[in-house]
């Protein structure tokens, strides 16, 4: 067995030479850079004041390389990213290693967009992408892995001044790049920091003008610990102190228990981040204020699926005990079966402009009657009190006005996103099915109304939507939380 330890935060800095630095905002935008909480990781990439969509297809064809992988962008306006039947739908972009400016080449099976977030990097008021290709070849090494950041500005995200971001030292198959995540965890810089994932542990980097500084939080031996594979990363304000926490999600290997989902916890400082606590509960995670309290809360979903758990945000960080919720909890839809992997995927926002972040739950394992893997999702309203039974809804693509229909395999709800994309206080839904068409893989756009999330007026879009191939493209394998 792989000998995994416990992340602490590593003493070693190294400074990466890159050709970003700092920028003044325009005089015009309003954006603030630098947000803490949950509700502050926006992804506005052209600062004109709504939310934009992210979304990575890391199986996509580029230049004739299969599984090279791209990203598309949803720009935000006042009527969302687009409603059914309007195509082209608002403003859209496709970006992928052979975009002009972009760091490094398409290749085959390099899987640019296998994980996405987005953040105020540089302090300039345009939201940032960061990109993960955690299949990339490097130094003669297979599966390497790297991150890339496209910079925002007036006109959207662009490939011109990207940066790469590579582990300082390569390792085979170390999937670099597997999970990513920016918010403003110090008060070094006034831009967000970047965290990068690998098999090993974290990378954290910050913008210091013409260089990007990196911290690793090493894998290093901790007798109190657990050892921890990061699988995904997550931030939030979860003690109200102005800098944003980090979570780390994964697996820990315990040889007398087997494997085991497992979160460590990272509080948010002025100078670093520093490690808080570990909780069970992994390898999914999300973050948002779900009783109103002015504390952004996490939730997680267990290894395997069933069971997730929602902790609450306080003076002092996150509360130990959880409240834990199956689809045998009241007032959830379904039945606690094996191989649902409900919770699977988690995005946590306010859908229905009551000030209570809501919980959307993803099982992409779920059967739809004799139909195996076709996948569902639920949405959990949020209140004073926490999490309600009352008002759940569930959607799978044998919903009543949800388009498609349930096949085996189509894996929906294996990545799920709550975004208010026409600024009006509600986030939509968009839920994704990475598995259709054979691996294709489309999403599907949930309006959301004064009442919550709603399938009519639900539509579907996938990679031939933006003019490219969807051929095995896996689209909406990664969408930015």
């Amino acid at each position: 067995m792989i000998n995994r330890k416990s992340l602490v935060l590593g003493a070693a800095t190294f400074l990466l030479m890159t050709g970003a630095g700092i920028t003044v905002a325009p005089a015009a935008f309003a954006g603030t850079p630098g947000g803490t909480f949950a509700v502050d990781r926006n992804s506005d990439f052209d600062g004109d004041g709504y939310d934009d969509v992210l979304t990575g297809a890391p199986g996509g064809t580029v230049d004739g390389k299969k599984g090279a992988g791209y990203v598309t962008v949803q720009y935000g306006s006042a009527s969302g990213i687009g409603t059914a039947g309007t195509l082209p739908r608002v403003r859209t972009a496709v970006l992928s290693q052979s975009t002009a400016g972009i760091s490094g080449t398409a290749e085959t099976g390099d899987a640019f967009g296998g994980a996405v977030a987005t953040g105020d990097v540089n302090g300039d008021g345009y939201d940032d992408a960061v990109i993960g290709s955690p299949d990339e070849d490097l130094a003669g090494l297979v599966d390497v892995g790297r991150a890339t950041v496209l910079y925002g500005s007036a006109s959207g995200l662009r490939g011109t001044g990207s940066v790469d971001l590579q582990p300082v030292q390569p390792t085979r198959e170390a999937n670099y790049g597997g999970a990513v995540a920016a918010a403003h965890f110090t008060s070094e810089t006034p831009g967000d920091g970047i965290a990068v994932s690998d098999d090993d542990g974290v990378d954290l980097f910050s913008d210091e003008g013409p260089m990007l500084r990196v911290t690793r939080l090493e894998t290093v031996a901790d007798p109190g610990g657990v050892a921890v594979v990061p699988v995904s990363l997550t931030t939030g304000n979860f003690d109200g102190d102005g800098y944003a926490d980090l979570v780390v999600s994964g697996y820990s290997l315990l040889d007398e228990e087997g494997v085991r989902g497992r979160s460590v916890v990272y509080d948010g400082g002025q100078y670093a981040l520093t490690y808080d606590r570990d909780l069970t509960g992994g390898p999914s995670a999300a973050a948002g204020d779900v009783n109103g309290d002015g504390f952004d809360d996490l939730v997680t979903g267990e290894k395997g699926g069933g069971r997730i758990a929602l902790r609450y945000g306080s003076d002092d960080g996150i509360t130990e005990l959880a409240d834990e919720l199956t689809q045998d909890s009241p007032g959830v839809p379904g039945t606690d079966e094996e191989g649902d992997n409900w919770g699977a995927d988690l995005s946590v926002a306010d859908t229905d402009g009551d000030g209570y972040a809501d919980i959307a739950v993803g099982a992409p394992g779920e059967d739809i009657g004799t139909v195996p893997d076709a996948g569902a999702v639920w949405v959990i309203r949020g209140q004073q009190r926490g999490w309600t039974p009352a008002g759940v809804r569930s959607f799978d693509q044998n919903s009543a006005n949800v388009p498609g229909s349930a096949e085996a395999g189509d894996a929906f709800g294996a990545q799920v996103r709550l975004v208010d994309t026409d600024a009006d206080g509600r986030a939509e839904l968009l839920a994704a099915a990475p598995g259709e068409n054979t691996d294709d893989g489309v999403a599907i756009a949930f309006p959301a109304a004064t009442t919550g999330i709603t399938a009519v007026g639900s539509w579907l879009y996938g990679g031939g939507s933006f003019g490219v191939s969807g051929t095995d493209a896996l689209f909406g394998a990664a969408i930015d939380e």
